[in-house]
């Protein structure tokens, strides 16, 4: 008797047991368990920590709560300007409605993946080659506000959107750099050209300065001297006064005068002097005989009619 006693305690000491490691769960401090009883939704989420379920009866499927990492594949698609380009991000999103993602949508993760390819593609064509390469946060909100739309229904929320590469065609990126190229040469030509304006306008005050006192002149040139003798001392300067090159610019101005003046008194003087144009006699004045004969000789008759 005693035996069959102690043979039914331990059949049921070991019912006991496989009940109790069948029945119960442990759910971590990140998951949530959500427990289908005969297909049906349970009343309430399981919370971390020892939990004990219906074998057979009842299913719970754990639900990771934490921020999961998603890399959405590059897309390729036409800008709003027509530029051809391939673009690739990530998507930082969390459950916050366990019983939502495993009632309401078979996979969250395959549903936030494509609802991410098709806003990315989306944000591409309405967007410009310049916002995508440089106004990325208006770009990565837009992004944001399309996908937490739809899945705040999945009982997922999207935590934020990341753009992380831009790829552009060879053609593309050859223009862009000669584009930088010809700005920042266009910035050092404005840059050279305004400190030339600013030595000019100094070196004018400067030799207004000077010009008031000639001493002055004098002394900028012997630290011109010194600042040339102190970078390399075998270097051998011989002051030249501007004075004596004055002076002997206008000597040779004067000499190349008198130069000038004696090579056409010498020309002039070898020239043969022009010969006089010949004398012309006044043309001759044809008079009539008739008319230079006196008046009373003028009344005789011709020799003819004489007898």
């Amino acid at each position: 008797m005693v035996e069959e006693l102690v043979a039914a305690g331990v059949a049921l000491a070991s019912v006991g047991t496989v009940y109790l490691m069948a029945a119960a769960r442990v759910v971590k401090q990140y998951e949530r368990g959500v427990v289908l009883r005969l297909g049906r939704l349970a009343s309430e989420v399981r919370e971390p920590g020892f939990t004990m379920i219906v074998p057979v009866i009842d299913r719970m499927r754990k639900v990771n709560m934490q921020i999961v990492t998603m890399p959405v594949p590059a897309q390729e698609g036409i800008t709003r300007d027509n530029v051809t380009v391939r673009v690739d991000a990530v998507v930082y999103f969390k459950v916050v409605d366990a019983a939502d993602a495993v009632i309401r949508v078979e996979d969250y993760r395959f549903a936030v993946s494509q609802m991410a390819q098709t806003s990315l593609r989306s944000i591409i064509g309405k967007s410009e080659l310049d916002d995508l390469l440089s106004n990325r946060e208006k770009l990565n909100q837009g992004l944001e506000l399309m996908m937490d739309s739809p899945a705040i229904g999945w009982g997922v929320t999207v935590d934020r959107v990341e753009i992380k590469d831009v790829s552009l065609p060879e053609t593309m990126k050859r223009s862009m750099a000669r584009q930088a190229e010809a700005t920042r040469d266009r910035r050092a030509r404005v840059i050279n050209a305004d400190a030339e304006l600013q030595a000019s306008k100094k070196l004018a005050e400067a030799a207004a300065a000077m010009s008031d006192q000639p001493a002055a002149l004098q002394l900028r040139l012997l630290q011109t001297v010194v600042a040339v003798a102190a970078e390399k001392n075998s270097t051998l300067v011989l002051p030249f006064p501007v004075e004596l090159l004055r002076f002997l610019e206008r000597s040779g101005l004067q000499a190349q005068a008198q130069t000038e003046a004696a090579e056409a008194e010498r020309v002039s003087a070898e020239r043969p002097p022009a010969a006089a144009p010949p004398r012309t006699s006044p043309p001759a004045v044809e008079h009539d005989a008739e008319s230079d004969l006196p008046p009373a000789l003028a009344d005789l008759p011709p020799v003819e009619d004489l007898p």
